[in-house]
C-alpha cells in the first residue's frame, strides 16, 4: 500500500506531518513527500520516506504555469501509483483533487487547515479570487471517494453553507496535533525576571504581527519591562507577509526580538511565560497555540475560527484580545505582568487543554480512521499480512 501526502512546502510536511507518515510506516504503508524545493525535504531520507520535487510556485496566477504545475502532478501520481492521495492547504487540495482524477488515484483526503489569504484578506486581490478558488473548490473537493478533514466548525459550516462540499464528505479533525511529551511546562526558576511573551508564526499582517510590536511600544512608553519575542520568517509566497525590513525596523528599535526561523521551539517555549497570536487569519487551529497550551503557557489570542477552538473560555484556559487592538493587547499583558497567579492559573488550564484535544496521538489516530473509510484494505490487517 502507498499514500502520498502533497503539500505547497516542505517544511510543513516535514514538521507537522512526519509523525503521521511514520505512523503509516508502522501500519506497512509506504508514503512518498510530494513538495516544492526547499531545504527540509532531503531530511526524509533519514527517516526511510522519499521526497519527490514538484516545480509548484504558490503564488503563481500565470494559467500556463498553472497547467504546467498540475501535468507534472499528474505525471508524479501515475508514476508512484497511490493507494491514497493526502492534500494539505486548499491550492494543493484542488490541484491534487483534480489530479487524482486524471491519474486515477482511487481515493482523496483533502486537509484544508484554515481558509487562508483568499478567504482571510479583504484585498482587491483576494475579493478577485475568491470566487474562482470558490468555483475550483465546488468543482473538487467534494467528488469522487474522497473526504475533506477541516480543523474547526467555522470552516465546515461556511463550506457547507456555500454549497462548495457536502456536509457528508467532511470530517472535523482538530489542529495537526502536537507531541505532548515533547512539549511539556517548565517553570521559570526566577518569577522575579521580566514577563517574557512569545508570538511564533509565519510573518504575515494578519496573524497580528504588527499589533505585537505597537502593543510593546505601548507597553514600553508606560515603563513596563515586558521582553517581546518573535519567531517565524517572512512568507514570500503570500501577499500579506510582513518584510525583513520591517521585523528588522522593529528588532532595531528595540520593540522586540525578532528570532528568525527556530529550530528548538520547546526550547524557546520553555523560556516564555505567554504565547500571543492576536490573529485575525482565517486559521485552522494554530499550530503555535497547541504547542504554547502543551507548554503550559498562557495564551492570548482572538476569538475568530480556529483561535476560539484552543482558547474555548475567556479567562479560563486563556484570554481574548479584539482583533487588530494593540492597546488592549497591551493591557492583557499588563494584566498577566501583574498577576503571577492568573499567569500560572491560565498555563495549567491550557495544558489541561492539550492533553484533552491536541495530543498527536489522538490526531493520528482520527486521520487514520478517515483513511480507513477510503481504503480498500484496511492499514491494520496490511501491516499483519506484511509483519
Amino acid at each position: 500500500m502507498r499514500i502520498v501526502f502533497f503539500a505547497n512546502t516542505d517544511w510543513y510536511l516535514y514538521n507537522f506531518r512526519l509523525s503521521t507518515a511514520l505512523q503509516l510506516k508502522a501500519h506497512g504503508a509506504d508514503v512518498v513527500m510530494v513538495s516544492p524545493p526547499g531545504e527540509f525535504g532531503e531530511r526524509f531520507d533519514q527517516h526511510g520516506i522519499p521526497w519527490c520535487q514538484l516545480s509548484m510556485d504558490r503564488a503563481s496566477l500565470n494559467p500556463f504555469r498553472e497547467m504546467h504545475t498540475l501535468r507534472e502532478l499528474v505525471t508524479v501520481l501515475r508514476t508512484h501509483k497511490p493507494d491514497l492521495l493526502h492534500n494539505f492547504t486548499v491550492k494543493c487540495a484542488v490541484y491534487g483533487a483534480l489530479a487524482a482524477r486524471v491519474a486515477g488515484v482511487p481515493a482523496v483526503v483533502n486537509a484544508v487547515a484554515g481558509m487562508g489569504y483568499v478567504f482571510a484578506s479583504e484585498s482587491a486581490k483576494a475579493r478577485m479570487l475568491r470566487p474562482v478558488v470558490s468555483m475550483l473548490i465546488r468543482a473538487s473537493l467534494g467528488h469522487g471517494h474522497s473526504r475533506v478533514i477541516l480543523q474547526n466548525p467555522d470552516d465546515a459550516q461556511a463550506l457547507t453553507d456555500a454549497r462548495l462540499v457536502p456536509g457528508s464528505k467532511i470530517r472535523l479533525i482538530r489542529s495537526s496535533g502536537v507531541d505532548t511529551e515533547r512539549f511539556r511546562p517548565c517553570p521559570r526558576a526566577d518569577t522575579t525576571q521580566p514577563l517574557r511573551v512569545l508570538l511564533a508564526a509565519r510573518l504575515l499582517r494578519e496573524k497580528g504581527v504588527s499589533e505585537f510590536a505597537e502593543a510593546s511600544r505601548l507597553l514600553q512608553q508606560q515603563g513596563r519591562r515586558i521582553e517581546f519575542l518573535l519567531a517565524g520568517t517572512p512568507d514570500p509566497g503570500n501577499p500579506s507577509s510582513i518584510t525583513r525590513e520591517e521585523a528588522r525596523a522593529w528588532h532595531e528599535q528595540g520593540l522586540l526580538q525578532w528570532l528568525g526561523h527556530v529550530e528548538d521551539m520547546p526550547g524557546l517555549l520553555a523560556s516564555v511565560d505567554v504565547m500571543a497570536l492576536p490573529s485575525y487569519y482565517r486559521e485552522g487551529v494554530p499550530r503555535c497555540l497547541i504547542e504554547g497550551a502543551a507548554a503550559g503557557l498562557a495564551l492570548i489570542t482572538t476569538d475568530l475560527p480556529g483561535c476560539r477552538e484552543v482558547v474555548t473560555r475567556d479567562g479560563e484556559d486563556g484570554l481574548r484580545v479584539p482583533p487588530r487592538d494593540a492597546a488592549c493587547l497591551a493591557s492583557l499583558l499588563a494584566r498577566l505582568d501583574d498577576d503571577r497567579e492568573l499567569l500560572a492559573r491560565l498555563g495549567a488550564s491550557a495544558r489541561e487543554q492539550a492533553l484533552r484535544h491536541f495530543d498527536e496521538r489522538l490526531v493520528i489516530r482520527r486521520t487514520l480512521d478517515v483513511y480507513e473509510e477510503l481504503l480498500t484494505v484496511p492499514l491494520q490487517a496490511r501491516a499483519t499480512v506484511t509483519g
